[in-house]
């Protein structure tokens, strides 16, 4: 609920309207990727490279997914790719504690709960936000960059990987800007991506020698 509205108070902000927030809750349904969106859309980058960030951004819903479908019961597979789209970092948190199979009806449950809530109070932040003063709801678009810090500090609290994928992709993404070798949403992108790739290449490295020296 609370991060919900604060993405309507943001949407608002951005300059989207009311039936454009909503929307994007109810198609998009992924908190980091909408508050993403939403300063790449007041930037104007293209549909394109606001498309693609989204999906490498949820990639991991994918490994989400995977994990949950040894936990649930045997079920028709468009009754699972239904509640499949429900599944969030939190639905995720959720279902996976639970001890005993998930029942189709629980995931329903579990996903349905979720999304009308994001849904509704996205909504509802909108509204609020524009009974604002106008002063404040400009000063909002200051609360996007202080929303992304606080969704990368907990995880660069928890791994040290995360603190290096984030130095390393802010670092490309100011050489492509800075010497204008992509557009902004490109350098988003690819920044991303190499980051990502650096990353996983010096993990894989690493374990690979460890192996071999224990061995």
């Amino acid at each position: 609920m609370p991060v919900a509205i604060t993405y309507g108070f943001l949407a608002k902000a951005t300059g989207l309207s009311l039936f454009e927030t909503v929307l994007m809750s109810l198609i998009v349904y992924a908190g980091a990727s909408q508050y993403m969106a939403l300063d790449m859309i007041a930037k104007s980058i293209g549909v394109f490279e606001v498309i693609f960030t989204t999906f490498i951004v949820n990639i991991r819903h994918m490994l989400m997914s995977a994990s949950l479908n040894e936990k649930v019961v045997k079920e028709r597979p468009w009754k699972k790719g239904i509640y499949a789209f429900g599944i969030t970092d939190e639905t995720f948190s959720v279902a996976a504690v639970q001890k005993e199979k998930l029942t189709t009806g629980y995931m329903f449950g579990l996903t349905l709960i979720a999304y009308s809530s994001w849904v509704c109070f996205s909504g509802v932040g909108y509204i609020i936000g524009s009974g604002l003063p106008a002063v404040f709801q400009e000063g909002m678009s200051i609360a996007l960059y202080a929303m992304f810090i606080g969704l990368l500090v907990p995880s660069m609290k928890g791994s040290l990987k995360v603190v290096f994928l984030a130095l390393i992709a802010a670092v490309f993404n100011s050489f492509f800007v800075l010497f204008e070798l992509l557009s902004t949403g490109w350098a988003i992108v690819c920044s991303t991506l190499i980051s990502a790739i650096l990353i996983e290449s010096i993990e894989v490295i690493r374990n690979k020698t460890g192996g071999n020296s224990n061995g």
